[in-house]
């Protein structure tokens, strides 16, 4: 349980492929970290697959592991709204608190219906659970007043709107509550959304957040579609695992 991840990389089907892991993995408190293809093709010992995922096991034969989630959004107030209806098979939100989604997404953050695809990078939703929040990306207009995003969202799930915080600070913080865990730390493997890469650019932030990253110890990663903590998928997120 302290020394064993799970890593990752599916194809799509994220939800489910995350309950059928966590069926096993919960009861071994054994951890995950991982994400989304781009290609929608995972390899596994030399096989190229569709509709599948592929996954390590890896031992730490030297220390503990510990996973992260890193939200740089935060919420923009204490609110929770409630999906009452969306399509989980096609990720598609109709309506949130019995209206039009489109019309309660505008009208909170003051923008017309054209520019809510951008508008993701700034304000994207939040699935709450418990103390937690899982980012949700919107990824188009489909019409009728709905919206598809990049993650599966069910009938009844609360949520909330989240705005872009000081993502330097943030990640300072993310880099201390590591510290504390760990006084020695030989690795660091990450995934990061594209969003979240593309906003990064945006703020010219990527260079030095590979450098604070480097500081940590010997950091590779990657970029992804979506990213896995735990049973749970989000979106704009940044998931690692860190080896001591």
């Amino acid at each position: 349980a302290d020394n064993t991840v799970l890593i990752d990389f599916c194809s799509g089907n994220d939800d489910c492929v995350l309950a059928t892991m966590e069926s096993v993995l919960k009861s071994k408190k054994i951890q995950l970290t991982g994400g989304t293809a781009w290609e929608g093709l995972v390899c596994c010992n030399g096989q190229v697959y569709e509709d599948a995922c592929a996954y390590a096991l890896v031992k730490n034969e030297s220390g503990r592991v510990k996973v992260y989630k890193e939200n740089i959004y935060l919420r923009k107030d204490a609110v929770k709204q409630i999906v009452t209806r969306s399509e989980p098979r096609t990720y598609t939100i109709q309506e949130i608190d019995g209206r039009r989604a489109e019309d309660v997404y505008t009208k909170e953050l003051g923008i017309s219906p054209e520019n809510i695809t951008e508008q993701t990078m700034v304000n994207p939703l939040g699935r709450v659970i418990g103390d937690e929040t899982y980012i949700i990306s919107i990824k188009e207009r489909t019409g009728n007043g709905s919206f598809s995003c990049y993650r599966k969202v069910n009938p009844k799930d609360n949520i909330c709107f989240l705005q872009a915080g000081d993502h330097k600070q943030i990640l300072q913080e993310t880099i201390e509550s590591i510290h504390k865990d760990f006084s020695k730390i030989s690795g660091v493997f990450s995934v990061n959304c594209l969003f979240r890469y593309l906003y990064f650019q945006q703020k010219g932030f990527v260079n030095e957040y590979l450098e604070e990253m480097g500081k940590l110890g010997s950091h590779a990663g990657l970029v992804g579609l979506g990213e896995h903590y735990n049973g749970q998928h989000t979106n704009q997120t940044m998931s690692a695992v860190v080896f001591e």
